[in-house]
């Protein structure tokens, strides 16, 4: 009679996968809400009952030792059969219910998601939050994420998308500001002012201000005396008086309502499309997911 694979043991495979997935053991234990040293002893615990060594392990890098590919990629398949039966029992439901994962940047976190939540409960109270901020691209079946929100075009075509709503990306400023220097009338005046710009932490390279100019678009970098590396700084500084800086509309649109911030060279705005919600094949009748994703095209 063959053996029964034990609860420690699926634990163990969660583990493993979940570590070889996101490359290390902390990344692991944030995606699963536990210790470090609790994945390092169930992945230990495996290694023993396997009798052969998983992953070679250095101070700074974990990778797969060849048993451990093998077995990663048979994990892999086990766990999104497993998913598969979850989401099916789900979608037998006809009112949303259970934990809903979402993963999406920090601005579009903070200004997008996080102001939904609320009306979002009040619909479904049945289903809970788990909002996941990051600028990193994560692995939605890995990690188990049922719905991302990002801005940019769909690289992984495995995923089912919808197009939210457009935003524009306008020039702001204070109105402390507009009153000691005033207001420029065309970008080429921005040459005049002191501008606030984004450095991206992930290439160093400065945003790229973009101007529809007649009917072509056009590219600047202006000469800002004050960078930095968080788009949420940006309004911060603007707001503060610091400059005219460039901005989504989603993010500057609270403070205009307060009056913290103006609107400047409106007639040069440009429209963007590329706020997309994502989703496995997996949630495509989960009613959560369906859910929050109509609630979003509602807000937007």
């Amino acid at each position: 009679m063959k053996e029964q694979i034990g609860l420690e043991r699926l634990t163990g495979l969660i583990a493993f996968a979940r570590a070889g997935s996101l490359g290390s053991y902390t990344a692991a234990a944030r995606s699963l809400s536990v210790s470090p040293s609790a994945i390092s002893k169930s992945i230990q615990r495996l290694e023993r009952h396997f009798g052969v060594s998983l992953f070679t392990r250095t101070t700074r890098s974990l990778s797969f030792t060849a048993e451990g590919r093998d077995l990663h990629g048979r994990v892999l398949e086990l766990l999104r059969q497993a998913e598969e039966i979850e989401q099916v029992v789900k979608s037998a439901r006809t009112e949303p219910a259970g934990t809903l994962r979402i993963a999406t940047s920090l601005p579009l976190g903070l200004h997008l998601i996080a102001p939904a939540i609320t009306d979002f409960r009040t619909r479904y109270p049945k289903v809970a939050i788990d909002l996941r901020l990051s600028d990193h691209i994560v692995g939605m079946v890995e990690e188990g994420i049922d719905l991302a929100v990002r801005i940019g075009e769909l690289a992984d075509s495995s995923l089912l998308s919808r197009r939210l709503s457009p935003y524009r990306l306008s020039c702001y400023a204070s109105p402390d500001y507009l009153a000691r220097y005033g207001a420029p009338e065309h970008p080429d005046e921005l040459v005049g002012h002191e501008t606030i710009n984004l450095r991206y932490q992930s290439t160093g390279q400065l945003f790229r201000w973009p101007f529809l100019i007649g009917e072509k678009e056009v590219e600047i970098v202006p000469s800002s005396s004050v960078i930095v590396d968080s788009s949420e700084a940006v309004i911060v500084a603007m707001t503060a008086g610091a400059g005219i800086g460039m901005a989504a509309s989603f993010m500057a649109a609270p403070r205009v309502r307060r009056k913290e911030l103006v609107p400047i060279l409106p007639d040069f705005d440009v429209e963007r499309h590329n706020i997309v919600a994502l989703w496995p094949q997996s949630r495509r009748t989960n009613p959560a997911v369906r859910a929050f994703i109509d609630m979003l095209i509602e807000r937007l």
